[in-house]
């Protein structure tokens, strides 16, 4: 008897594109989130739009390099580029038309939006659908589109359940760029340490010639330790940065699900979701910052009642309800 043909398919392929170069990336790390969350669905594929795609992240993710030449290009379906565009480059006129095109735009340049959005008339793509990754990203580039927050997975991450021994300690995480750090955080690294507090830095190698070395100041290399093993040796989490402004800010809300209290500058898409005394700090000044980090330190009762109302908030902008209702949108 003939076998009866099984049903047909009509899964959307979703392609994600990034140009994947930094292992340590905030948009390299968005994608794979994505991915992962995605591929309990055997259509979606990573594709990477750089030519200098990071050798580790090809040889740990099953991402492939566009390639007209070799036929190696995405076959039409949704196609979602998180942090990349096609600027210069020839390939879009080369692979199928997509039925849907996404950006998921996570920086502050308002002339990649025009490249993203704007594109040739003769390349006939559909009109670009924006997602951005905070209410104030959107407010400050004043344009249209769905907010979705940088997924991340939580269950990562464990709030601490007991204190180790040692001195307080305040520490922050980032790359290791040099627009990360704010100048005057220098200064208020060295009052921590005068006054016997430690200060554990990952990504802290821009800081190498700028702080003296000391017994209780560690200055580690971005990647040195994942996440969810550096982030639990805190006491509280420390963020400003330089002339980078955070558009989401996705290792504060990382420190947020380890139960840390954090002290953030107010100029950031993470202090939407960050309620003053509450869940979390926020300063303008240094002088500010200086004295929230010194009530902290004297009051670990404190410390523990708003680390767990930090976890609760990321709980919440994480439930599986609010992720599923962000994947239906990539799966229209």
């Amino acid at each position: 008897m003939a076998k009866r043909p099984g049903p047909v398919s009509t899964a959307i392929m979703i392609h994600l594109f990034n140009g994947f170069q930094n292992p340590f990336g905030g948009s390299e790390r968005e994608t794979l989130e994505l991915y992962r969350l995605l591929s309990a669905e055997p259509q979606v594929r990573l594709w990477a739009t750089s030519s200098r795609v990071s050798e580790g992240l090809m040889q740990e993710f099953p991402i492939r390099r566009v390639s007209p030449a070799t036929r190696n290009v995405p076959a039409g379906g949704t196609y979602v580029f998180l942090g990349a565009h096609w600027r210069n480059k020839m390939w879009p006129y080369l692979i199928p038309r997509p039925r849907r095109l996404i950006y998921v735009f996570n920086t502050f340049h308002p002339k990649i939006i025009a490249l993203t959005t704007h594109r040739p008339r003769l390349l006939g793509w559909p009109g670009a659908e924006l997602v951005l990754i905070s209410d104030f990203q959107k407010r400050m580039l004043r344009v249209e589109g769905v907010v979705h927050p940088s997924p991340i997975d939580i269950e990562r991450f464990s709030p601490r359940q007991v204190r180790p021994n040692g001195p307080f300690t305040v520490g922050r995480l980032s790359r290791d760029t040099a627009d990360k750090h704010h100048a005057d955080d220098v200064a208020l690294y060295e009052a921590l340490l005068a006054d016997g507090d430690a200060v554990r830095i990952q990504g802290g190698m821009p800081l190498k010639d700028r702080l003296a070395p000391h017994s209780q100041l560690e200055l580690l290399p971005q990647g040195e330790f994942a996440a969810e093993q550096f982030l639990p040796t805190l006491d509280v989490f420390y963020y400003r940065t330089g002339s980078h402004v955070e558009t989401f800010g996705r290792v504060v809300f990382e420190a947020m699900a380890c139960g840390l209290p954090v002290v953030c500058h107010s100029h950031g898409g993470y202090a939407d979701h960050i309620r003053h005394g509450e869940n979390g700090f926020l300063f303008e000044t240094t002088q500010q910052g200086a004295r929230i980090l010194a009530e902290l330190k004297a009051d670990p009762a404190l410390r523990l009642a708003v680390g767990q109302k930090a976890r609760r908030t990321v709980e919440q902008l994480f439930s599986p309800r609010a992720v599923q209702q962000r994947l239906d949108f990539y799966r229209r």
